[in-house]
């Protein structure tokens, strides 16, 4: 049995004492990340090995066992994305992560383009003549029933001759925060995990056999 320290009293903490409080919360929270990470690892290399004996035999025993370990692997993958959400979100300010290299949208896809043009027609600032001298431009990955297709956003980006200020459309808003995946993608995940009961797992390989490679873990992220 877990037994878990009684809180003190937030009232009669100095400054001082609310910091070391809130490190080691910190420090606990950081430890149990660590041992879902963990746990997480070995189950994938458990898969893996699964994988791997399936090949060489036709036992229903491991194909069944194999499916229990990859919707084990979904629910901690899940839970840990969650987790490490809360942990953004109250952690103390550091120094951002660099995050991984993202691989691009495959070409083959159909594309729609949208141009987010800015609502001036000169510069804020001055009132200057303004001169375009490029785009910033970004994809999302969207799904439509039995297809995937890319939507690129185009922002023209223009500078004053004037003042040399840079004008141009803010970004587009999205579901995620920096994320690939548009609302219909979202809507067609969570859909067909809790409504059709299909797992993260059979649903990322639906998706590659599509030629959209998206790993499990950013399915339950």
């Amino acid at each position: 049995m877990v037994v878990t320290a009684a809180l003190p009293d937030l009232d009669q903490l100095d400054s001082a004492a609310l910091r070391a409080l809130l490190m080691r919360q910190h420090e606990q929270h950081l430890d149990a990340l660590f041992s879902q990470t963990q746990q997480i690892e070995h189950l994938k290399m458990v898969i893996e090995k699964l994988r791997r004996m399936i090949f060489g035999t036709k036992s229903e025993k491991v194909v069944i066992q194999l499916e229990q370990l990859e919707l084990q692997l979904e629910e901690l993958e899940t839970t840990q994305a969650a987790a490490e959400a809360v942990h953004e979100d109250t952690a103390p300010v550091v120094e951002a992560k660099a995050r991984p290299t993202r691989k691009p949208l495959p070409a083959h896809l159909r594309r729609e383009v949208f141009t987010h043009h800015t609502e001036h027609d000169c510069c804020p600032d001055c009132g200057g003549a303004l001169r375009n001298f490029g785009e910033d431009v970004s994809e999302q990955l969207e799904y439509i029933p039995e297809s995937f297709k890319v939507i690129r956003h185009v922002r023209p980006k223009f500078t004053c001759t004037g003042c040399n200020r840079i004008v141009e459309a803010p970004a587009p808003e999205r579901v995620i925060d920096r994320g690939l995946a548009g609302p219909g993608l979202l809507a067609h995940v969570l859909v067909s995990k809790f409504s059709d009961h299909l797992p993260l797992y059979r649903q990322s390989e639906i998706y590659a056999r599509q030629g959209v490679e998206i790993e499990r873990s950013t399915l339950a992220g």
